[in-house]
């Protein structure tokens, strides 16, 4: 359903190929036969040209690549830091935009570059929109831009100030300046807010290892740690803690998981995510929100059942309320509160998000049940990729190495 001038159609122009989710908005495109206008810019020593083609054969399609036009730019500079010429042709070609670039890092020591990132360099490819005009422009947010101030989150603009991270808010600073631009210049726009997106729930595989993987391998770190001590130290430090090794060969690690709240962990798979998005390309709504999330969000309590299963663990446990006085913590406890502190706020979520457009759009397309043997499809393709430093040897697949870039820019 197209209202008030959204329509649908390529060739697009897509920002953000090189990262997580625009490569596979950049694939699925490719494979449904439309064309591909990346913009993006080199990194690592790396030129644009080399880390697609890099992309185009981890996902196995390098035979399309003849529908891609490449063009090397740099979103801090004007016009995209693009010759005058050629900025002008793609200003004259009145592309659907997909802007997708974005820099996903939470900490705050990070906020003057995530900011200049996320919302300061808005500015080169909206004026290209609107020099268009661009056909469509979708914009490629977060869920959590919604804000954190209640439990309910409708496809509507953000009004919250209250965020968990500079992430989120930048995120909702940048949708409302995509909204009042095109208001202001007639563009016609959507805004796509997917969830918490992981790997392939069909194959595992994944270009990027934070979010769900984070505490995972956290837990794996721990279990190495202590396995090491049994093995070299005689289990002295696991002895102060009470770990040990049980009979049937799992690691008892005693760890209490403290969490406010029995909230939710809304994920998506990125195929699901890839899918829906291609939906809402199809026939976008002019001025439209479109939450690409799950209606089953999982429970940490799941997730910690999944992980123990995965890992050979036992004497895990999530405990809601407050957390115990800081001398009752042992070393584990402590120690995996450090590692999973920058998601702590998505592990006990009690947001719902509303989904009446996406379904719409999408013919109430559902993702599949996060169960067990999706979890472990995905942890054993991050193991084998040793959390994606080793994405290069894993047969039949290459793909962006992550320590080739820095980790959670471009998502």
């Amino acid at each position: 359903m197209n209202r008030g001038g959204a329509t649908a159609g390529g060739p697009y122009l897509l920002t953000g190929a090189t990262g997580f989710l625009g490569s596979h908005v950049m694939a699925g495109l490719l494979k449904k036969g439309e064309g591909v206008v990346v913009v993006g810019r080199r990194a690592g020593g790396e030129s644009l040209a080399e880390r697609i083609r890099r992309l185009l054969e981890w996902f196995g399609i390098e035979h399309l690549q003849e529908r891609l036009e490449l063009h090397e730019a740099d979103f801090r500079e004007p016009r995209l830091g693009l010759r005058p010429d050629e900025y002008e042709l793609l200003r004259r070609r009145a592309l659907p935009i997909i802007h997708c670039a974005s820099d996903t890092r939470f900490a705050e020591k990070n906020r003057e570059a995530v900011m200049a990132a996320n919302v300061g360099s808005l500015a080169g490819i909206l004026d290209l929109a609107r020099g268009g005009p661009a056909r469509c422009f979708h914009f490629i947010s977060s869920a959590y831009a919604a804000g954190s101030d209640g439990a309910e989150c409708r496809e509507i603009p953000v009004h919250s100030r209250n965020f968990n991270n500079v992430y989120e808010e930048s995120k909702a600073l940048a949708e409302s300046a995509v909204l009042a631009f095109c208001r202001q210049h007639g563009v016609a726009h959507t805004i796509i807010r997917p969830a918490i997106v992981y790997g392939d729930a069909r194959t595992g595989r994944s270009l990027k290892f934070n979010a769900l993987y984070h505490p995972v391998r956290s837990l794996l770190q721990l279990r190495d740690i202590y396995l090491a001590d049994l093995g070299k130290n005689r289990g002295k430090k696991s002895a102060a803690c009470g770990v040990r090794l049980l009979k049937d060969g799992r690691l008892h690690l005693p760890l209490r998981i403290c969490i406010p709240n029995e909230g939710k962990i809304n994920l998506v798979p990125v195929d699901y995510f890839t899918a829906a998005t291609l939906a809402i390309l199809d026939g976008p709504e002019n001025g439209a929100i479109y939450h690409v999330a799950s209606r089953r969000p999982a429970a940490m309590a799941q997730l910690t059942a999944f992980s123990a299963r995965f890992l050979g663990l036992s004497g895990i446990e999530v405990i809601h309320g407050a957390a115990p006085a800081a001398e009752t913590r042992n070393p584990p406890e402590e120690l995996f509160d450090y590692f999973i502190r920058p998601y702590r706020p998505y592990i006990s979520d009690r947001r719902v998000f509303l989904r009446e457009n996406t379904d719409r759009a999408t013919g109430a397309m559902d993702p599949p049940d996060f169960d067990y043997d999706v979890f472990r499809r995905c942890m054993e393709y991050a193991v084998a990729a040793d959390w994606g430093r080793k994405l290069f040897s894993i047969p039949g697949g290459q793909g962006e190495k992550e320590g080739k870039r820095d980790k959670g820019v471009e998502r």
